[in-house]
């Protein structure tokens, strides 16, 4: 593994990044940012004002903590069978939440389920404390309002909009936006014209969903509500393409030989875990965790699970260093 994959503070992320960082900091004051060698400097900008503002909501969260409060001690409330992290999951999304046919334990694997462990590792002291729930796409922010789970951990993007419903961690994975089609599909080049005339797929309350509506590209809309039901429907041809996240598009290449991106990522976009919006000793406990995950364990998942589909060089979807905007 090439050594600027390392970690989450990769040279190349951060020049990609550069630009974001230096619009937030004439709007909204100097930015606190966590270094590798765990030095801070003092988080600024008021909650309601970078909710207000937006220019960054990948940096919108609360710094890391390790204190306990009345969202982590109702958790660890929990008695016997039921003192378990309940976590809203995808299980069909190919190696970063699904499950394996040839594992006869039938148990969910991949890159979000790694984290999902970790999480409740240090949580409640034992890794497999958790109790999966799988949730559709347009269901991730019900179901963390409603109680339903603790948080939700599915390829799920930070945006305006979300962080507005929930609460989000520090980003833990960099993506964008992408077009999946047939190969056989010579005329389909991208995100562009190409796409005029044709039927693309996406899922009921992704940001595919929103770039479409924006810019139809003179196509019409399919609207699931699952992701994975997207690759079903073009495999059936009622779709001509779909529209997903670059991560996840990469995985159903890898899933089905027939398809492939077609043109680069349109947007750049960061994943984040999902919580209550009043869940703040929850939310600045995950930013605890992954202040840590990502010294190693965060290389490692990405190296079992997803270099065979993206590639061994983890640089492209490394997230920036995280920012923390607000204190609890």
């Amino acid at each position: 593994m090439p050594g600027r994959g390392k970690g989450w503070g990769g040279v190349g992320v951060m020049a990609a990044v550069v630009g974001v960082l230096v619009l937030a900091v004439a709007l909204l004051l100097p930015l606190a940012r966590e270094h590798r060698d765990g030095q801070k400097t003092q988080p600024v900008a008021d909650t309601a004002e970078a909710a207000e503002t937006c220019k960054s909501p990948e940096a919108q969260t609360l710094r890391p903590s390790t204190a306990d409060g009345a969202t982590i001690a109702r958790i660890k409330a929990r008695t016997g069978a039921q003192r378990k992290l309940i976590v809203g999951v995808d299980q069909n999304s190919y190696r970063w939440g699904y499950r394996d046919p040839n594992n006869t334990r039938a148990a969910l694997e991949g890159f979000d389920i790694d984290l999902v462990h970790e999480i409740a590792g240090n949580i409640l002291g034992d890794r497999n404390a958790v109790q999966f729930r799988a949730i559709p796409t347009n269901e991730r922010i019900n179901a963390i309002q409603k109680g339903e789970v603790d948080m939700v951990v599915r390829t799920m993007t930070i945006n305006c909009t979300r962080i507005k419903q929930v609460a989000f961690s520090a980003p833990y994975f960099r993506t964008g936006q992408q077009v999946l089609a047939p190969k056989a599909a010579l005329e389909i080049t991208g995100f562009d014209k190409s796409l005029a005339g044709k039927k693309v797929c996406v899922a009921s309350g992704s940001i595919a969903e929103t770039e479409l509506e924006a810019d139809k590209q003179g196509a019409t809309a399919l609207v699931v509500p699952n992701q994975l039901d997207c690759l079903v429907r073009l495999q059936l041809g009622e779709a001509d393409a779909i529209i997903t996240d670059g991560a996840l598009a990469a995985s159903q290449a890898a899933q089905d030989p027939t398809v492939e991106l077609k043109g680069r990522a349109f947007t750049t976009e960061f994943y984040g875990v999902a919580m209550k919006s009043d869940a703040d000793d929850l939310v600045s406990r995950v930013n605890q965790v992954l202040a840590q995950y990502r010294s190693g364990g965060w290389q490692t998942s990405y190296t079992k699970w997803l270099s065979p589909t993206m590639g061994s060089d983890s640089a492209p979807y490394l997230p920036p260093n995280p920012v923390y905007l607000r204190t609890s």
